[in-house]
């Protein structure tokens, strides 16, 4: 239940929130870019961009509710558009280098350089450990594939080809598009670049104003697909929830015409609006400090963050703390049931999961102190969970009832 609990309320709707802010800024940096603005030009209001974000929410929801085919169609498209432009971003700069006698912005090697620090004294852990975040936000949905895993044909065989397949892509293209980026741009530049995404100004660098907006359509297409694969996936945990008892059974129909979780789809999509909606307006709206005897606590986001950032914090929380909980099952089930039949194997046990689960520990109990905010809202929302199930479910109540 605290699963299904974290990931409707944070997890995924908090995923979904940050992904369709990002798809509304890559259209304002569109739209910014063909006027030929400054980076730090606005040409939406900030609510209006915000009612931008809340429109691609549900059309996407309207889209899948008509079924899984429209939703597949639109994930197969713009997931090839992705893998291809970050195929094209790793192959520019030599494109680029071979094409032109003279290019002005030559991949440089010496950029890549330092890969390690000079003086390790220097590091602040706890600001890699914040940074961390960020990285595992890029790489999640890798589990995706699990929670429709029911209509996944021959799972025993596809659903580790697919992990390992699309984690190992992902692998190749991120770190190549990055490896791209630093050929083109140095380490203090990449740093410098807040009011427009590095692609954006890495292909802008390379191909002038038009390579810029080419970028930002390839961004807005990319974060789309993962924003349509996110509202596909979101609702079947929802749905069978609501087939086991653990939420209400009105989420458990499908719709009529379509045979989709339509309700179950809709719950989500609201409850994400409404996020959008709060983070906003929590953005926009400083609270009074709470006084706690001999402590204050600020319920203020850090000045100047961005609403995806709010957004990704919030959504990596409860991420780390039930998806890590979800990998160390397996030293629980192996340990409590030894007699059920294994068709899946943990390559490298008990190794690979413990390392997993002692860096991620780490990683979450920084956001602490790094992301205090987001990391005691989404704390306060898994209590509120527990309060919700013993409701619910008290000790006292037959399972069977």
């Amino acid at each position: 239940f605290l699963w299904g609990w974290v990931d409707f309320g944070i997890i995924r709707s908090g995923s979904i929130a940050a992904l369709a802010s990002v798809f509304s800024e890559s259209v304002h940096d569109i739209c910014r870019q063909l006027r030929d603005l400054p980076p730090h030009a606005r040409v939406f209001s900030f609510w209006t961009q915000q009612a931008l974000t809340l429109a691609v929410i549900l059309t996407l929801s309207a889209v899948n509710v008509r079924g899984v085919r429209w939703g597949g169609v639109v994930q197969l498209i713009v997931t090839a558009v992705k893998a291809g432009s970050l195929l094209a971003v790793i192959l520019l700069p030599f494109v680029v280098l071979l094409s032109l006698d003279v290019p002005q912005h030559p991949p440089r090697l010496e950029n890549l350089s330092p890969v390690w620090p000079h003086d390790w004294s220097t590091v602040s852990w706890s600001g890699f450990g914040a940074a961390m975040v960020g990285v595992i936000w890029a790489y999640h949905g890798w589990m995706n594939i699990a929670p429709v895993a029911e209509e996944v044909r021959d799972p025993q065989r596809n659903i580790p080809r697919a992990l390992i397949g699309g984690v190992a892509l992902l692998i190749t293209l991120y770190v190549g598009a990055n490896l791209a980026y630093h050929l083109v741009l140095s380490h203090r530049e990449i740093a410098a670049t807040t009011d427009t995404p590095v692609a954006t100004e890495f292909a802008r660098r390379l191909l002038g104003p038009s390579g810029g907006i080419l970028m930002a359509v390839a961004i807005a297409l990319s974060v789309f697909g993962a924003l349509n694969g996110n509202i596909l996936v979101g609702p079947r945990l929802l749905y069978a929830m609501a087939e086991d008892r653990l939420a209400f059974g009105w989420m458990a129909r499908l719709h009529t015409r379509y045979h989709t979780p339509a309700l179950a789809t809709w719950v989500m999509s609201g409850w994400t609006c409404l996020l959008v909606v709060l983070a906003a307006a929590w953005s926009r709206n400083p609270l009074p400090p709470l006084s706690l005897g001999h402590w204050t606590l600020d319920p203020n986001l850090p000045t100047g963050k961005a609403l995806f950032d709010v957004m990704t914090d919030y959504a990596m929380f409860g991420a780390i703390a039930l998806e890590t909980l979800a990998v160390m099952s397996v030293f629980v089930l192996r340990w409590r049931r030894p007699d059920l039949p294994r068709p899946y194997r943990c390559f490298g046990y008990p190794l690979v999961p413990a390392i997993y689960g002692l860096v991620m520990l780490a990683v979450w109990l920084n956001m602490f102190a790094k992301q205090p905010s987001e990391s005691l809202a989404g704390i306060g929302y898994i209590f509120a969970g527990t309060v919700v199930y013993w409701l619910l479910w008290p000790p006292t109540r037959s399972r069977s009832s």
